[in-house]
């Protein structure tokens, strides 16, 4: 009886063990849209780094849809813009911004058709933009700093899956789209009349995690961060192999991914640091003026709180 007892005391123990250990590794879905800022995760997974029964990648048609699924918890951690996250505040979904992913410089943009060759051409014509999303900022930001507002133009509503299509098909006038659409539609006759190197600093990629998740399953968000950093490092030292895998993946030219990263920044482990953390963090500053065009603009209510979302790694 006693070795019947001690056998049940052992396979208890295991099972408790067992249970934790799998609570440790709990499964983050991790929900993204096609943008050469995220690329590095999906460089990653090829490679074997990102262990599948841990996180799980989940790339959508558009950055809406990753909105909609990371709200509705149909996924634990998202990539998203800043201007996104100020969105998801005011949904009052509480979550932790943990990675800034890229900063664009230039590789969001608003392309025209020929003969459009500037913001003021845009007077009148059709524009199309993903509303929901950062296209509705990028669009607010072009028209302010061009001394124009909504009603100057006519905007045309639809997901990014749709802009290259409805552009070559001479559905819209202009497109607010980004790579890397950008360069298909450049390679096809479009002319960029507007580019995030106009507004400096504010059109920055992050990572974003339910906070319950992060506080139940820190571990597994920095897996996920210390592989992304991993990817970085090999992309720097082989850029010609991180494209090839990209250019498979999304199906054009490895030159095209190569230059789809001359307009963006990606910041490494120590300016991820410096950006997150500290006293002062750089990006607080950047989510309280992206905050005031929102609300300016009323793309969203005045107030969100916006004080904790920080959490470096």
């Amino acid at each position: 009886m006693k070795l019947i007892a001690h056998s049940i005391l052992i396979s208890l123990l295991l099972l408790v063990g067992s249970s934790c250990n799998q609570e440790n590794v709990a499964l983050m879905r991790v929900g993204t849209n096609v943008w050469p800022g995220y690329e590095p995760l999906y460089v990653a997974r090829e490679k074997g780094w990102l262990e599948q029964k841990h996180i799980k990648l989940i790339e959508y048609p558009s950055a809406s849809e990753v909105i909609r699924a990371f709200r509705n918890k149909t996924l634990e951690a998202a990539s998203l813009t800043l201007d996104e996250v100020i969105q998801l505040s005011e949904s009052k979904v509480p979550v932790k911004v943990v990675l800034v992913h890229d900063i664009s410089a230039g590789a969001d943009v608003i392309i025209a058709k020929s003969g459009i060759n500037s913001m003021q051409d845009l007077k009148g014509r059709r524009i199309g933009v993903e509303s929901g999303a950062l296209g509705a900022y990028m669009l607010t930001r072009a028209l302010e700093t061009h001394g124009m507002t909504l009603s100057d133009i006519k905007v045309v509503h639809m997901d990014v899956n749709l802009h290259e299509s409805s552009f070559v098909r001479g559905r819209i006038d202009a497109v607010v789209t980004f790579e890397p659409v950008r360069t298909k539609l450049l390679s096809q006759g479009g002319k960029e009349i507007f580019t995030s190197k106009e507004i400096p600093g504010e059109v920055v990629d992050v990572l974003v995690v339910h906070e319950d998740y992060l506080s139940m399953h820190r571990d597994n968000v920095n897996r996920l961060v210390d592989v992304w950093f991993d990817a970085l490092a090999y992309k720097r030292e082989d850029m010609e192999g991180f494209a090839e895998i990209s250019s498979r993946r999304l199906k054009v030219s490895t030159k095209d991914v190569i230059d789809s990263y001359n307009g963006l920044l990606l910041p490494g482990r120590d300016e991820n640091q410096s950006l997150l953390g500290g006293d002062n963090p750089k990006l607080q500053q950047t989510l309280l003026e992206i905050r005031r065009v929102l609300e300016q603009n009323g793309l969203v209510e005045k107030g969100i709180m916006l004080d904790d979302l920080l959490a470096p790694l």
